[in-house]
């Protein structure tokens, strides 16, 4: 599985130009067909996602390319679920906000169990990944937000806003004429969800996520988009 923007047309324009890279081997990913098509729950109503397939230039083994729009199993778009996430941080109860957004409260329920099992891992990471982009981490990172929940939240934000301006066009070490980034990887605004999808590889509420790739900093999670 690779987390990717979502832009079709720019996802096609980056494998194309050799511009994702496998998490096994670090070869550059090619086009391989695409995924089944299914059915999700946007915030809006539902919509109809097909995922594009990719293959190793190297290894030959095949991927997923997963939108940050997306997380791995769940049957409702991420702004959803951060949604409940950011409710839940600030004291709503799991009834309230399945009401909120229109959802059954025992799925609701399921999403803020999984997320509250791995706060502590979770929290760690995403400061881990604030340390390693901004230069000085204590300017962005978040003071005490009075629970556990509201710190989680609190970094995951910061994160996004690290992103945001560490790969916007024109800035950040290694930046180069015409807004391109090291990697050549450029974003815009980054949301919250976004950045959450990306450094877990779309396995934020997943029971095996963080692992020992995301606490090592492993290449194989990274908060690039397209």
């Amino acid at each position: 599985m690779v987390t990717v923007g979502a832009d079709a047309v720019g996802v096609e324009q980056r494998l194309a130009a050799g511009g994702l890279e496998c998490p096994c081997c670090a070869a550059p990913l090619a086009g391989w067909g695409h995924a089944r098509c299914r059915g999700v729950r946007g915030v809006d109503g539902p919509v109809r996602v097909r995922p594009r397939r990719s293959r190793c230039t190297g290894c030959g083994a095949t991927h997923v390319l997963l939108p940050v729009t997306l997380l791995v199993r769940r049957a409702d778009t991420a702004v959803v679920i951060d949604a409940a996430l950011a409710a839940r941080a600030a004291g709503v109860g799991h009834r309230r906000v399945a009401a909120s957004l229109g959802r059954p409260a025992e799925t609701v329920r399921g999403w803020l169990r999984r997320f509250a099992a791995w706060l502590g891992p979770v929290r760690a990471v995403f400061t881990r990944w604030c340390r390693a982009l901004e230069p000085d981490p204590d300017r962005v990172l978040p003071g005490p937000a009075g629970s556990a929940w509201a710190d989680t939240v609190g970094v995951i934000g910061a994160a996004a806003s690290v992103v945001s301006a560490r790969f916007r066009p024109g800035s950040g070490p290694g930046s180069r004429p015409g807004g391109v980034g090291a990697g050549g990887c450029v974003v815009g605004e980054v949301a919250r969800w976004e950045v959450a999808v990306a450094v877990s590889a779309g396995r934020l509420l997943a029971p095996d996520w963080p692992d020992r790739a995301a606490w090592s900093g492993s290449k194989r999670v990274h908060p690039a988009a397209d």
